[in-house]
């Protein structure tokens, strides 16, 4: 026959369970005694810790604020650099341009030179890749250096088509109705630049320029061989 097993009693139940907590008890104030010592020492080095994170935090902010701005003031040196150097070169470019003017100006009216009033000191032309002619035209005035030339310019080419004398005016060299005239003001001298057109088949000879303004009608012909 196989014994009769019976449930503990109440009582018995009652007593493991204050044993099994009194053993709690005894292990969880070991562990407070054991480390109750040390627990102000590591709350301080917790607290410590946290405060260099939130230093090192700021100091990077701080750092990465610094490379922005040095970014950005980089930037703005760059481009300050290269409108500097944009500028020098059209300097530059404009003194070599005066430098021009001046010793053409100085062959012009030379110490032994007369002085002229407003005159035509020469007419280029030169031939074009579309066909055109480039026109450079020079008008001078050395009798007043306080006078101001303020007027208007147009020529008309005489030459030779189909064996016959033949001129092509202002209007016919721009290949335009009522071409307008083009416009000088100087007070030593002027550089006039332009295209124009010739018929085909037409000969060039002599280049007859009018100049209008300030009370002044001028008309002054130039060879076409010598002009150009």
């Amino acid at each position: 026959m196989v014994p009769e097993q019976h449930a503990p009693s109440r009582p018995r139940r009652w007593a493991l369970g204050l044993v099994w907590l009194a053993s709690l008890g005894v292990a969880f104030g070991g562990t407070v005694q054991l480390a109750g010592p040390n627990l102000p020492h590591l709350a301080g080095e917790l607290d410590g810790t946290a405060g260099e994170l939130r230093q090192l935090r700021e100091q990077n902010r701080q750092l990465r604020q610094r490379e922005a701005v040095l970014e950005r003031s980089d930037q703005i040196s760059r481009v300050a650099n290269q409108e500097m150097q944009g500028a020098l070169a059209e300097r530059d470019d404009q003194i070599a341009a005066l430098r021009a003017d001046v010793a053409f100006y100085e062959r012009l009216v030379g110490a032994t030179a007369p002085r002229k009033g407003l005159a035509v000191h020469s007419a280029q032309f030169s031939r074009e890749p579309g066909g055109s002619w480039r026109y450079r035209i020079v008008l001078t005035q050395t009798r007043d250096r306080n006078a101001v030339s303020l007027g208007e310019l147009k020529f008309d080419v005489e030459g030779v088509q189909g064996g016959q004398l033949a001129r092509v005016n202002w209007d016919r060299l721009h290949q335009a109705d009522a071409a307008p005239p083009q416009g000088y003001s100087f007070r030593y001298f002027q550089q006039l630049r332009g295209s124009v057109m010739l018929p085909e088949g037409f000969t060039p000879q002599r280049v007859r320029v009018s100049l209008r303004g300030d009370g002044t009608s001028l008309e002054q012909t130039l060879p076409w061989g010598s002009a150009g």
